[in-house]
């Protein structure tokens, strides 16, 4: 299997290992920001599917025709969630985290932060086989302590949104094998 960069479809690489919106950050800043095109071949997701989230609030709106950071970090993180959780409940936990989606000054901690620590997470989590319940609590911890200058309020808070998130990445990832599994079975009779 392929490796990903969460709520992408870019391989994984080195460089992601620990900065994964570096990949991105410079296309958006070369260019001002992405088009529908560029964001749908980003993530794979269909141009309509990103309107309509758009349409229910989930995500800021656009000015002009470009999609800006914030929007993009928004739209990979439903995206990474989405194969485990219901849409509505991953808005309601981006709002538990941080807040009214056009506001960021209630913001526990910046997007892109959040988006690079799950994906840390993420990638540890891979490489070390690390899966129980209680490891991932730990490397969460580890890793929201060494990003300690970047939280701007209730920890303990963002400890339970991570960990939530984390599990429904996994889920979404086992969910998909289990889906090969099963079509190499039926494919059989």
């Amino acid at each position: 299997m392929k490796r990903l960069v969460p709520g992408t479809t870019i391989k994984f690489t080195e460089q992601a290992r620990n900065a994964a919106f570096s990949l991105i950050s410079p296309v958006l800043e070369a260019t001002g920001g992405l088009t529908l095109s560029q964001l749908s071949k980003l993530t794979g997701l269909e141009g309509s599917t990103i309107q309509n989230w758009i349409k229910r609030g989930w995500v800021s709106s656009t000015r002009g025709k470009k999609y800006s950071e914030q929007q993009v970090l928004r739209i990979l993180l439903i995206n990474m969630l989405r194969g485990a959780m219901k849409l509505e409940s991953i808005v309601r936990l981006m709002a538990y985290i941080n807040g009214d989606v056009e506001d960021t000054s209630d913001d526990i901690i910046d997007e892109i932060v959040l988006y690079n620590i799950l994906c840390r997470i993420i990638f540890t989590a891979e490489d070390e086989g690390v899966f129980t319940p209680e490891s991932l609590k730990l490397l969460i911890t580890r890793e929201i302590n060494e990003c300690r200058d970047d939280i701007r309020s209730d920890e303990e808070k963002l400890h339970k949104a991570m960990y939530v998130m984390v599990m429904a990445y996994r889920s979404a990832c086992l969910k998909a094998e289990m889906e090969k599994g099963l079509e190499a079975v039926f494919s059989e009779e």
